[in-house]
């Protein structure tokens, strides 16, 4: 919704009021007039939501599904969208989005480009959007969440993957694949869309498209392993995302080895928190589905304890427990509530007897992985479950895992 569509309104409500609510306020206070903004959220009550019938308009943060607006409404995204000046490069996917968008920035950045980063990474666009002129390029991470009632599309659509997540807001799979697919819904003729060639949904999904489709690039990557700092199947996925927009923007051989280089990993994404009494601590808490912890089950060799469970969101931990018996991991912590269903599978599995702790108390589950983890093996915190069931994010649980590593290691 572009600003002089906006002005038309008298009373404008802002619903949900975290740090993407407050910078759509300072935005909207700065470029209009409207005579009220007001904002509400969790905090006021349960029953913020009734709120809504007296206002004009209600703009909507991503964390409050469409189902809940019972009057005309707009998003932050939206307005952004609408009012950008530049070009913008969106990445979505299940997994990989914040570094994939990360590493296009810094490449970009490398090649001297003015080039900004924000959206579903944590700065909110609509921070960033005054700041913006025609000649920059803006990358922004986009959530299902984000996508689910988007009525714009990037010139730049980049989808890095697919795979389950996030039904207690879609209502199920089907849904929450249609948010994704969201971000091409409205391309023109003259954009883009880059994506994994790997997964058959994406390859249908570009055959049906106007506008220029490009599978990512194969690339060499220039630059030696011992260089680079991501490591793993899935970073090389990412990488070749990064390296298939950096050619699309004109970004050369020179500008692209010093990014490589310089670029550093984000944290908690198999993030090695370092070596404490002979045991390696690796910090994954952004995994929060089975698959991207069987993606760092595949990357790490001689993991000796896996810490599992959080939030049941009814995922199918089958194939994951058949992973962690065949490469029969030592050492298993549980924490609820996923954790029960975890535990039952591995029950069943005849040949796999673990040693098993349940908790939800992250310093006991560190100490019993120092006490229990041989020298020279991993220890991995990647739960294949969101963490809301006993922390606020993931960040919490993988800030609370490295802060007790690092305090048992001075016992």
């Amino acid at each position: 919704m572009k600003l002089d569509e906006l002005k038309q309104y008298k009373k404008i409500l802002i619903l949900g009021y975290s740090k993407e609510g407050r910078a759509t306020e300072q935005y909207l206070k700065a470029c209009l007039s409207v005579p009220v903004i007001d904002h509400a959220d969790l905090t006021d009550g349960d029953g913020y939501l009734q709120k809504q019938n007296k206002y004009d308009l209600i703009i909507k943060t991503p964390g409050i599904p469409k189902r809940f607006i019972t009057r005309p409404y707009t998003t932050a995204t939206n307005i952004f969208f609408a009012n950008c000046p530049c070009p913008v490069i969106g990445v979505t996917g299940t997994k990989g989005k914040s570094t994939t968008a990360s590493l296009i920035y810094h490449l970009l950045k490398a090649a001297g480009r003015e080039v900004y980063l924000g959206g579903n990474i944590g700065t909110p666009a609509l921070g960033i959007l005054p700041y913006l002129r025609d000649r920059a390029i803006f990358v922004i991470e986009l959530s299902s969440y984000q996508l689910d009632d988007i009525k714009y599309s990037p010139h730049v659509s980049v989808i890095l993957n697919l795979f389950p997540e996030h039904m207690n807001y879609h209502g199920d799979i089907t849904r929450y694949y249609e948010a994704k697919k969201n971000i091409v819904k409205y391309v023109k003729s003259s954009d883009y869309f880059m994506y994994n060639p790997n997964y058959n949904d994406l390859r249908v999904l570009a055959s049906g498209l106007r506008c220029r489709t490009c599978p990512f690039i194969p690339h060499t990557v220039p630059v030696s392993g011992n260089k680079l700092r991501l490591s793993g199947e899935h970073n090389k996925e990412n990488i070749q995302a990064a390296l298939s927009v950096a050619d699309l923007f004109h970004v050369s051989k020179g500008d692209i080895i010093r990014a490589l280089k310089t670029f550093k990993p984000l944290p908690h994404r198999l993030e090695n928190v370092g070596t404490f009494h002979d045991i390696i601590f690796y910090d994954d808490a952004i995994s929060t589905t089975p698959e991207s912890t069987i993606v760092a089950l595949q990357t790490l060799k001689n993991v000796g304890t896996l810490f599992l469970g959080g939030e049941d969101r009814g995922y199918d931990f089958s194939n994951l427990v058949k992973i962690v018996a065949d490469k029969n991991i030592e050492n298993i912590v549980l924490f609820p509530d996923s954790g029960y269903k975890i535990r039952e599978l591995m029950k069943a599995e005849i040949l796999y007897h673990p040693r098993v702790f349940e908790t939800n108390d992250m310093e006991a589950a560190v100490r019993f992985a120092f006490m229990h983890t041989r020298k020279k093996n991993i220890c991995l915190l990647s739960t294949a479950s969101p963490s809301y069931s006993v922390w606020k994010n993931f960040e919490e649980k993988g800030d609370l895992f490295k802060m007790h590593v690092r305090s048992y290691e001075k016992i």
